[in-house]
């Protein structure tokens, strides 16, 4: 399987960390070809991940991001987008796109969550293995 990751550097170190048990998740489970990309926050991500879609090389992409409510309507703004941003790759390119972005009320709240990058990477794989038994199917 060839993955692709795009982490926002926004929230840094919870989003590091996210990738970290991301990445290592991806070598416990025998991925060898991983790229990673980092942008700046999580708006940036479906764009980023859009050209790794074009390019053709990956199977299966995941999103790391962290996004904290603040006192603002943005929260709402970003969350949402991010989420629909991976949604549009995923069903425009048909490649699986898991969202390993945290939408919380609190850093205490993300700290509570570290795993799900690693949970996104078993998304994306499990979901690539699927695509590619559904496509064996219908030859």
């Amino acid at each position: 399987m060839r993955l692709g990751i795009v982490a926002s550097r926004f929230n840094e170190e919870l989003c590091d960390r996210l990738l970290q048990g991301a990445t290592a998740e991806a070598a416990r489970l025998g991925v060898k070809d991983v790229v990673v990309q980092k942008v700046p926050g999580a708006l940036e991500i479906p764009l980023a991940l859009q050209w790794m879609a074009q390019s053709g090389r990956f199977d299966c992409l995941a999103a790391i991001g962290c996004v904290v409510r603040g006192d603002t309507y943005h929260f709402e703004v970003v969350a949402n987008e991010s989420a629909r941003g991976l949604m549009d790759v995923a069903l425009e390119f048909g490649i699986p796109v898991a969202n390993g972005i945290l939408t919380t009320e609190d850093e205490a709240q993300a700290r509570a969550r570290l795993d799900k990058g690693a949970e996104a990477v078993r998304v994306a794989l499990e979901m690539a293995a699927l695509g590619q038994k559904m496509g064996e199917a219908r030859k």
